[in-house]
């Protein structure tokens, strides 16, 4: 069963919690107990493939939601795609997460909520719209999950000045069931429509839901790729790791946390925030404050001045956090700084990683990948107690996402994928409507839907 983090509506199960994303009073559903692996299966994934750790994963969170053969179908089409580790240096490994078919981390959330929601729908011989902020990466990721699903309609906003190029194009080169909104505004504006859209009684009748990591079925999928890649490269039973985590919305993080609840054995997570450095701030002084405006940097699916998925960590450690940002309970704060450092990594510093990443190493980092790399040798310098413990930096998008960066830092054009390369030339559908406040974002649904 799961629990809203504003603690102000009935608990849900699981297929509730999917298919509404966000709960009634406009908090986000967090699992009541978090079940629990035991070390021994978990040190035995690493004979195991992806699929088959994410059924072992999974299903221990979703039980008898989704029978056990139509789970595996999820998992199996879901995550058909490879997931590299490299080893780089001493005990420091990468672990690449843009293998998939928008290139960004963002496919395994996506890939694996679209089709438990279209298993969900059919059941119920039901439709429903899907509404979705993205600073970068999410925008595209769900709406190549979505796409084609007779059942759902997607509705993308985006930051048009803040967002690449390609990163636009696998968004608005779709059509069919598939609409892509630029804004005038930054994504905490974006958040903040979508959020208000749901809480809003004028739209009740459109059935609206979420595929932000807002949705716990967008998070979920995202536990996945910690126990795989520990499997990877750990030894010993209960062996201890480190984990660099590029961190915007904190859906990243979140996995995290709730993969080490479930058993995992974590040493330290180290969240790598760009130059918003709300929670790093807030680690400091246990005072949160937001960053508004969210500050534009290069590592732009970071560019998030107040994370939604805050409010599922402060409740994981006890603590209740509303949508606006406001502490109404203090969580335990000696724990989280037990068991999360956060480093705040500006352009500069995310730009002469890039560079000297190259020079050392003849890999290209791309700037959210940089943040992390920066952020794992901040650590590696104050923590020389932890050199001997393995690391694992996640790489969360392909380089080509980013080609002017890369070009200008190393004077290298980044192969661009097969997947990418194919929407370069594509149409875009335009914009339907100009939406520069939540106004008229209310009006463009309930005008088209």
């Amino acid at each position: 069963m799961f629990h809203s983090t504003n603690y102000k509506t009935e608990n849900v199960d699981f297929k509730t919690a999917i298919l509404r994303g966000q709960a009634l009073d406009k908090g986000l559903y967090m699992l009541n107990n978090i079940p629990k692996l035991e070390q021994k299966d978990i040190f035995s994934f690493k004979e195991l493939n992806l699929s088959d750790i994410g059924y072992n994963v999974l299903s221990k969170i979703i039980g008898n939601s989704i029978p056990s053969k139509d789970l595996k179908n999820i998992i199996n089409d879901g995550l058909n795609f490879d997931v590299p580790i490299d080893f780089i240096s001493k005990n420091d490994y990468i672990c690449y997460l843009d293998k998939g078919p928008t290139c960004s981390f963002k496919d395994f959330g996506a890939r694996i909520l679209a089709r438990i929601m279209q298993y969900f729908l059919k059941k119920l011989d039901s439709n429903i719209i899907i509404l979705t902020a993205t600073s970068g990466d999410t925008g595209g990721a769900v709406a190549q999950a979505f796409y084609e699903m007779d059942r759902i309609k997607v509705v993308v906003l985006y930051p048009k000045e803040e967002i690449s190029n390609l990163q636009r194009k696998q968004m608005t080169t779709l059509g069919k069931n598939i609409n892509a909104i630029g804004i005038k505004g930054k994504f905490d504006d974006c958040q903040k429509y979508v959020k208000k859209a749901f809480a809003d009684k004028d739209l009740n009748n459109l059935n609206l839901s979420s595929a932000n990591s807002i949705n716990f079925g967008r998070l979920l999928p995202q536990t996945l790729y910690y126990f795989w890649s520990y499997s990877r490269i750990i030894e010993d039973m209960n062996e201890e790791v480190i984990f660099s985590v590029p961190s915007g919305n904190f859906g990243n993080l979140m996995g995290g946390l709730i993969a080490k609840k479930m058993g995992l054995p974590v040493r330290k997570f180290i969240s790598a925030v760009n130059e918003n450095d709300e929670f790093p701030n807030f680690l400091k002084t246990s005072q949160y404050k937001k960053v508004e405006p969210s500050k534009n940097c290069i590592s732009n699916a970071m560019n998030v001045g107040h994370p939604s998925n805050l409010a599922r960590l402060i409740d994981l450690f006890n603590g209740q956090i509303d949508e606006q940002g406001i502490i109404i309970k203090q969580p335990d704060i000696d724990l989280i700084r037990k068991e999360i450092i956060s480093y705040s990594i500006n352009d500069e510093l995310t730009k002469s990683t890039i560079k000297t990443f190259y020079k050392k190493y003849y890999k290209i980092l791309e700037p959210h990948g940089a943040v992390g790399w920066a952020a794992l040798e901040i650590y590696r310098k104050e923590y020389y107690n932890d050199l001997k413990y393995k690391s694992i930096t996640f790489e969360t998008a392909d380089p080509a996402k980013f080609p002017n960066e890369i070009i200008e830092l190393i004077n290298i054009y980044p192969k661009v994928p097969k997947s990418l390369d194919t929407i370069q030339n594509k149409k875009e559908f335009t914009n339907p409507i100009e939406i520069e406040n939540f106004n008229d974002f209310k009006n463009y649904l309930k005008n088209y839907f």
